[in-house]
């Protein structure tokens, strides 16, 4: 009993200073996991060997050679020619701008870092309105929406995404098979939602099309010969992705390989490269699989997957629903990155005790991919599209959010609710 109290009050804490932000995350997780360890040391539950074992280092390759992968392809100056080109394919049209930018964001999100996507993209929206002369605020919420939703359709486009295809073994097909056409049917509908819901801004008879028509996007091209060594090692990842299972590689092998072959083809300066490695995200996660792992070791997470097997065993798609909208609930609230930590060992633990939990993993990606956009606070791409709207006339602020994106999040939710049965 002490064991469990103690783990707990680690847990709670540790949590408390990560989604208060009174304190650093990467340094709350990391003080979190020490004093696990140390708990664990005294009181026997928890061993230093099984907290380095906790870490899933195949989840940390995957994640640490697609940010390689894309701090190369930031530097090409890739994503400005694609939002230019969309622009000008909008014809000055505030609807088509709105839909084209907002797919292209869910897209870059389904293949590269989604944080890194809206970074870049939002800000060439914003002068591409002040250009036209209409409000970027619905077309920087389609971006944010949009993003999450695109980046929970492929194993890549999430760290949730990154984490479940380690721990239950799925391969990138398995992920385009299961949950992308449930995420490009959401999208359709959020944008349908959004059109409605932005109805009045959509219509602007007076647009000047012709200062965006005169940009050139070529010339946003900084490095077109290290773009095209760029895409050729993203061929090679995606390729290897697809036929994984038949080759068994491993998720981490294969980007790392793809990081390996853009760094030898561009040959960039690695210092630049380095910097742009999020470092802090990587201790965090690593941090948080060793917090989770010494309240798995208390046999906490073991009771609370009894309690869930208990509810499949009366109904089974009651189960799947319960978890998906308290996922969707915890996604909105604090980060989804611990949340998915802490529900991957009780999910396993399902499987132990006789169930199939295939479609308990994607229900469980589903939630938390499509929550993170019920407040702002859900997801680091709506703080971070939060923070760069403040620099435009009209920006996002809580009353906006919820009548939006949370409309939003609720009606993709019961879209997800409605298909439970085939998932």
């Amino acid at each position: 009993m002490a064991n469990y109290i103690v783990a707990i009050s680690i847990f709670a804490v540790t949590f408390y200073f990560i989604i208060s932000g009174k304190l650093d995350r990467t340094i709350a997780s990391f003080a979190g996991a020490l004093a696990m360890i140390g708990a664990g040391i005294t009181l026997g539950f928890y061993s230093q060997e099984e907290a380095f074992h906790a870490i899933d280092f195949n989840m940390m390759g995957l994640l640490l050679g697609m940010m390689i992968i894309v701090s190369v392809c930031k530097k090409t100056g890739f994503f400005s020619y694609v939002a230019i080109k969309a622009a000008k394919a909008s014809g000055g049209s505030p609807l088509r701008l709105m839909i084209m930018m907002g797919c292209i964001t869910a897209f870059l999100s389904m293949a590269l870092d989604n944080v890194t996507t809206i970074i870049l993209v939002i800000p060439i929206t914003i002068l591409i309105c002040d250009i036209l002369g209409i409000s970027p605020l619905p077309i920087i919420m389609s971006e944010i929406i949009l993003s999450n939703i695109g980046g929970t359709g492929t194993m890549i486009g999430d760290p949730p995404n990154m984490m479940i295809a380690s721990s239950a073994n799925f391969s990138f097909t398995d992920f385009l098979v299961h949950l992308l056409p449930i995420t490009l049917l959401a999208m359709v509908i959020s944008l349908v939602a959004l059109a409605f819901i932005f109805r009045k801004q959509m219509i602007h008879p007076s647009v000047d099309f012709s200062p965006i028509s005169q940009i050139n996007e070529r010339a946003a091209i900084r490095d077109e010969k290290s773009l095209r060594k760029t895409v050729f090692s993203l061929i090679i990842v995606f390729a290897l992705f697809i036929l994984q299972k038949q080759l068994h590689l491993h998720h981490s092998f294969i980007a790392l390989l793809g990081a390996g072959i853009v760094l030898i083809l561009v040959r960039p300066n690695i210092e630049e490269i380095m910097k742009d490695i999020h470092w802090p995200i990587l201790a965090f996660f690593a941090s948080l699989f060793v917090l989770i792992g010494g309240l798995e070791k208390t046999g906490l997470l073991n009771l609370i997957a009894e309690q869930i097997s208990r509810i499949a065993n009366a109904n089974y798609n009651l189960a799947k629903i319960s978890i998906l909208w308290v996922s969707a609930c915890f996604a909105s609230l604090v980060d989804r990155v611990p949340f998915t930590t802490a529900m991957i060992p009780i999910i396993k633990q399902v499987g132990v005790l006789g169930f199939n939990i295939d479609s308990l993993w994607w229900v469980l990606a589903l939630g938390v991919g499509f929550g993170g956009s019920g407040t702002p606070i859900g997801s680091v791409v709506g703080v971070v599209g939060l923070a760069m709207s403040e620099k435009t006339s009209t920006p996002i602020d809580f009353k906006i959010w919820f009548k939006t994106a949370t409309v939003v999040t609720v009606i993709t939710l019961i879209l997800v609710t409605l298909l439970i049965g085939i998932i």
